[in-house]
């Protein structure tokens, strides 16, 4: 680049205290407007846009070279600033008091036309348009404002952790494969025919592993990798902030990370946060919101009938409780009106979850409305409205099945209703944390035990003993962050002695060999004065949508996958040449070929 096109000032920063100033600008074509004497341009780069116009008074021959420019062509451009003749002031720019008269232009390069206009804000274009020319699709100013939000956020971490006595230590990638929830991906060593190292799932050993090597106070932003399915909104590699702390509590490490969200959100954004995060047992969230990540902008709790209902006329309701079941309602406030049509398609949702049918009850002022009236006496009638608090105008509705197809059907159709209703403020931040999550979960279909979280969580204390008895009882000393809905970050105390971890790990039904082979190191590292330790890991991708807004973590991520797990930019996964499987000692034989 020759030093005389050499931007002097950015776009977006010139004001009214620049008139008069000769200045020279780099950047993209935003927008065009030739009016057939005067051109117009609206130059953009990373800081904002600057309207720069070719005047023939000053240079018929660069008003020419003006008309052939189109959009993101990369240019550079000189010129004066100069104000706006009064009334044409642009108040939604930042520099709209001003313009660049301009003096002299230079091309650094054309540009073909973009596959998808780079200057609309609410772009209506196929992602995987989007995804294919990724590097167009990052220069609209929308997306670049993603990826400095971001920016902002990790550095505010940094700091903010850095302050407080932590130490950012990197972890290795190439890693041992060790079962963690997921499956891991695998890479062949060349060196060691046979043999495979494990991207990490997560730094968990590791940064236990800091812990006994008396870091205390340890902090990264993480890549993690897991091979998992594809989902909508799930990413094979994904980020975290990997938190891990020596001699602390429960209490300290909530106290930390709810400092830390509160403080980075009212800095670095203008969302408002629900302050201090309510706390709520894992069973409460459950019985009060059907889910373990409720939404908290809003009430629509969940009321449970089976105590009501149990001598019920209506054969449903019975016959789910005499099963084992049990039967819950949802008031949707100022819903009694809703049509036939409108229930049905609340019961066609439902159905999607598992449920067999929506029982409703609308209390008008005309009185009781619902197709299960005739079968409920009216102290049933008068006490499901006083449990569920209705009132005239309110709409009832009611599931009644196993707990787990109640609590999913329910708490899908309030977080439904909650948006519908208009009751989810989308400026405010309702963070909560969940506690007192089940150390382990039955798995019928194997017959074994499984981690609730993974299996270097720290049942609580007191539980400790029904590991013997009834493991399903144990607590575990282990907590989960959600907002508006979303799980944002996990984290537990950990098991920091070798008698209590290799009980664990039994529970689960790993044998000696077993034990050894896979966590040999850590059972080792718990000999030598392992303190007691414990962290969290919260999702710095899903965070950063929460705070932009958006539906999906592939819009704030820079160069994302699509849902099916493809990279459709560069056409990964793709294969590799015969020469680098010899050199891994590898050959691909498909399911058609074995």
């Amino acid at each position: 680049m020759k030093p005389e096109w050499q931007r002097t000032h950015a776009c977006g920063v010139l004001r009214p205290e620049h008139i008069g100033q000769h200045v020279r600008l780099n950047g993209w074509v935003h927008r065009i407007r030739d009016l057939g004497g005067l051109v117009f341009i609206d130059l953009r780069d990373r800081t904002g846009l600057v309207q720069v116009v070719f005047d023939p008074s000053i240079s018929p021959e660069l008003v020419k070279q003006a008309s052939n420019l189109r959009v993101e062509y990369c240019v550079a451009i000189a010129g004066e600033v100069r104000r706006r003749r009064p009334g044409a002031e642009n108040p939604k720019l930042a520099t709209g008091e001003i313009e660049v008269f301009a003096h002299a232009l230079h091309v650094f390069n054309p540009s073909k036309t973009p596959p998808f206009p780079i200057n609309e804000e609410n772009l209506q274009v196929d992602e995987s348009v989007r995804l294919k020319y990724r590097y167009l699709d990052l220069r609209r100013p929308a997306m670049y404002r993603r990826l400095e939000l971001r920016h902002r956020i990790v550095k505010y971490i940094r700091d903010f952790l850095s302050e407080r006595g932590f130490l950012e230590i990197e972890t290795p990638i190439l890693i041992k494969s060790t079962p963690e929830g997921a499956r891991d991906y695998l890479v062949p060593s060349r060196l060691y025919p046979g043999k495979f190292y494990a991207l990490p799932q997560s730094p968990q050993q590791l940064k236990q592993l800091l812990m006994v090597a008396g870091v205390e106070r340890y902090f990264q932003i993480a890549r993690c990798f897991r091979d998992e399915d594809p989902r909508a909104d799930r990413q094979p590699e994904f980020t975290q902030l990997d938190l891990e702390m020596s001699f602390v509590t429960q209490e300290d490490i909530l106290n930390l990370i709810e400092e830390l969200f509160t403080s980075m959100i009212e800095t670095c954004t203008d969302k408002r946060v629900l302050k201090p995060f309510p706390r709520l047992t894992y069973n409460e969230a459950l019985a009060r919101y059907g889910t373990d990540k409720p939404d908290l902008r809003f009430g629509l709790e969940l009321h449970e009938l089976t105590d009501i209902l149990r001598e019920t006329e209506f054969q449903a309701f019975r016959n789910a409780i005499e099963a084992g079941g049990i039967v819950k309602a949802i008031c949707l406030p100022g819903c009694a009106h809703y049509s036939r049509k409108q229930i049905d398609e609340l019961t066609e949702f439902v159905k999607r979850f598992g449920a067999k049918g929506l029982a409703t009850i609308a209390f008008t002022a005309e009185g009781i409305r619902s197709p299960i009236a005739k079968f409920l006496s009216e102290a049933e009638l008068s006490a499901i409205q006083q449990r569920t608090g209705a009132q005239t105008g309110d709409l009832v509705a009611i599931v009644a099945d196993t707990p787990k197809v109640v609590n999913e059907c329910l708490s899908r159709l309030r977080h439904r209703m909650g948006h519908e209703l208009g009751l989810a403020d989308p400026n405010l931040l309702a963070f909560a944390w969940i506690v007192d999550f089940p150390l382990l979960e039955w798995n019928a279909e194997e017959g074994r035990w499984e981690p609730s979280h993974h299996p270097f969580t720290a049942p609580r204390e007191e539980d400790i003993p029904l590991l013997d008895t009834d493991p399903g009882k144990v607590r575990a000393n282990c907590y989960d962050l959600v907002c508006n809905g979303n799980e944002l970050a996990s984290g537990s105390i950990r098991i920091h002695q070798r008698e209590l971890q290799n009980k664990i790990f039994k529970l689960l039904g790993y044998s000696d060999a077993e034990i050894q082979e896979r966590f040999g190191h850590l059972l080792e590292a718990f000999e030598y004065g392992a303190p007691p330790h414990g962290g969290i890991a919260p999702g710095i991708d899903r965070l950063v949508m929460l705070l932009t807004g958006d539906e999906t973590i592939r819009n704030v991520i820079a160069f994302p996958k699509n849902t099916a797990m493809v990279d459709v930019m560069f056409g990964a996964p793709s294969p590799v040449s015969e020469e680098q499987l010899r050199e891994l000692h590898l050959k691909v034989v498909l399911d058609d070929e074995a």
